[in-house]
């Protein structure tokens, strides 16, 4: 570490709370750094193409979600058409497969944000755990002290934003593990998952207005 005298390496990501609660840890003479780990890690080749594969399996079940939407809304006009036509029987089966039908896209809809956040971690892991080992390289290397995520301060002067560094970094291929070791009295930063990748959620199929009671036989 710097001058060989200081021994402690922290690569935090934290609230800004805890952030704080390290400062006074920082002397004078400490190295500082920042990265902007969301940018850090999503603007690297991998990061883009774990973005673009989320993009494509998002867009692809929000078309199938909306698709079931329009169809139980066309279903629901059809039977409003139909309730003076149908018998009381007839249209309360109608009625009761629609319910069904619209319980069931609730759940599908459920099942594919699952999906989504399952895939996401898959992608964005292994490009969260390189960008890790490799801040810790740097660290290692060119004496840092203390380097945090920039969203943990208010502010921080823009020569100790190392974000694009370790971009090139990462995509030169530098490497680096989160699992690589560091000096004697070392300290692995607290985040343990990648930020969330700019992916919106889906849209939740909103509520269909109820289909109306069959109407009650006339005296």
């Amino acid at each position: 570490m710097m001058n060989g005298r200081i021994g402690r390496l922290l690569v935090a990501f934290a609230v800004s709370g805890a952030a704080l609660a390290l400062a006074p840890a920082a002397s004078a003479q400490s190295k500082l750094g920042v990265v902007d780990t969301q940018r850090a890690i999503m603007e690297t080749e991998d990061g883009l193409r774990a973005q673009a594969t989320l993009k494509k399996m998002f867009d692809s079940r929000q078309r199938e979600l909306d698709k079931k939407q329009d169809d139980l809304q066309k279903e629901r006009e059809d039977i409003e058409k139909q309730k003076d036509v149908l018998s009381k029987g007839a249209l309360a089966k109608r009625v009761e497969k629609w319910q069904r039908e619209m319980v069931q896209l609730q759940t599908v809809f459920v099942e594919y944000n699952k999906e989504l956040q399952k895939k996401q971690n898959e992608l964005t892991q292994p490009v969260f755990q390189k960008a890790m080992g490799i801040i810790r390289r740097l660290a290692t290397q060119e004496g840092y002290d203390l380097i945090v995520d920039k969203q943990a301060v208010p502010y921080v002067r823009s020569d100790l934003d190392l974000t694009d560094k370790i971009i090139t970094l990462y995509n030169s291929g530098a490497g680096g593990t989160a699992a690589e070791k560091g000096k004697p009295g070392d300290k692995p930063g607290a985040a343990s998952r990648a930020p969330t990748p700019a992916v919106p959620a889906l849209r939740q199929p909103p509520a269909l207005s109820p289909v109306p009671a069959a109407p009650a036989p006339k005296p």
